[in-house]
């Protein structure tokens, strides 16, 4: 997750509620609700105090919203949205009691009761707001009539069904809301995890990397020079180890700079491996010997990097370990698959292995690139190491 997809302090991953947005839907809705019949109101037949009344009562509606029922709404502070609903009720009251008309208010007012409280008690306010228009015409002896009534109680069952409907959606859209926030919380945290994982496995790339190169270079140079220290003639091992020095310090460098592995630097695979076989030789006085069966073809980089790091380790374990007189390096290139073989004719080992930092490094790049390692031997018959990886 970059810098720009990461959630500000005090951002919402789920956005803004729908009241917390400008202007809301019951706000575009209000407007035209309360000024339509302010209108017909104004250009009607009645009187001037009348006409003064009503749209005054109506047009009250207005700032009421803005200051006490929207604060009311944004904060979700009940006991502010119920005042507001009751002046409000008090105003439609008012005004519809003077000026019939009024009621085409209905449609913006009915709304807010449900955005204030539940369906169950918006149903209150409501109820009153359809029937407030009834006793005007009781109190000027204006039968109500029949249509009156039906009318009346269409509202009062569609505001019902729209608020019980309204309520579901708001509770859906606040459970999907709560679902965003927890998988952007569960992202960040894969995010997190994820870069944890990429640092470990860079730690342990670096740490096989060293293992291969440099710490074996190290032990190599230390052999060499104590076995100088121990001839008449040490220009021959000192030779050796300034050679290995060299060759570590250009390992080094390549390993700062990112760069492929020291030994495959201007060279093929397969001369790589016939220096360290020529190599080890020279070092621990062994008989070598590197074969090539198949025909030779290039090989991934990656693949490449596997089998020179895995005969690098196999065959510091020939001299650290094997107590041999020969070891012999080969490939064999098959139709799919290459095969890296290493044998040593030295002490071997009694089952089960214990596989300790190298083999198990050894296995895991082999591994990584989709491979298997074996590892045969026995006590007195010497070991065969085989990396087997496609090709």
């Amino acid at each position: 997750m970059t810098p720009e997809e990461r959630p500000r302090p005090g951002d919402d991953p789920a956005g803004p509620n729908a009241w917390e947005s400008s202007p809301a839907v019951w706000e575009i809705l209000l407007v035209p609700a309360i000024l339509l019949p302010v209108v017909f109101v104004v250009t009607g037949g009645m009187t001037v105090p009348g006409k003064a009344v009503a749209a005054g009562c109506l047009l009250a509606v207005l700032p009421l919203y803005l200051l006490l029922g929207r604060p009311a709404m944004t904060a979700d502070d009940l006991r502010r949205g119920t005042v507001y609903i009751a002046v409000l009720v008090v105003l439609y009251c008012v005004a519809v009691s003077v000026a019939p008309i009024s009621t085409l208010a209905l449609f913006g007012l009915c709304p807010q009761c449900f955005v204030i409280h539940p369906a169950r008690t918006a149903m209150i306010p409501v109820a009153v707001l359809s029937v407030a228009h009834i006793p005007r015409h009781l109190l000027l002896d204006d039968p109500v009539g029949y249509e009156l009534l039906t009318v009346t109680v269409i509202v009062i069952l569609f505001s019902a069904v729209f608020g019980v409907w309204s309520e579901r959606v708001t509770e859906r859209s606040a459970e999907r809301a709560a679902l965003i926030r927890e998988l952007v919380g569960s992202r960040a945290e894969v995010a997190r995890l994820s870069a944890e994982r990429g640092a470990m496995a860079e730690r342990e790339r670096l740490a096989g990397e060293i293992h291969d190169t440099l710490a074996q270079g190290f032990t190599s140079i230390i052999m060499l020079v104590q076995a100088a220290q121990a001839q008449p003639d040490p220009a021959r091992h000192l030779r050796l180890a300034v050679r290995t020095a060299r060759e570590n310090l250009a390992e080094a460098r390549a390993l700062i700079a990112a760069l492929g592995p020291a030994p495959l630097d201007g060279s093929t695979l397969e001369e790589a491996l016939g220096r360290l076989a020529e190599r080890l030789g020279e070092e621990a006085g062994l008989a070598t010997a590197f074969t090539v069966h198949g025909r030779s073809r290039p090989l991934p980089p990656a693949v490449e990097v596997v089998l020179l790091r895995v005969a690098q380790e196999a065959l510091a374990n020939v001299r650290r370990h094997s107590r041999a007189g020969r070891a012999d390096v080969g490939m064999v290139y098959g139709p799919e698959t290459v095969t890296l073989e290493v044998r040593d004719d030295g002490a071997g080992f009694e089952p089960p292995v214990i596989e300790g930092y190298g083999l198990r490094g050894m296995r895991a790049r082999v591994e990584q690139v989709g491979g298997r390692l074996l590892v045969h031997g026995a006590r007195g018959t010497g070991t065969t190491l085989t990396a087997e990886v496609p090709g």
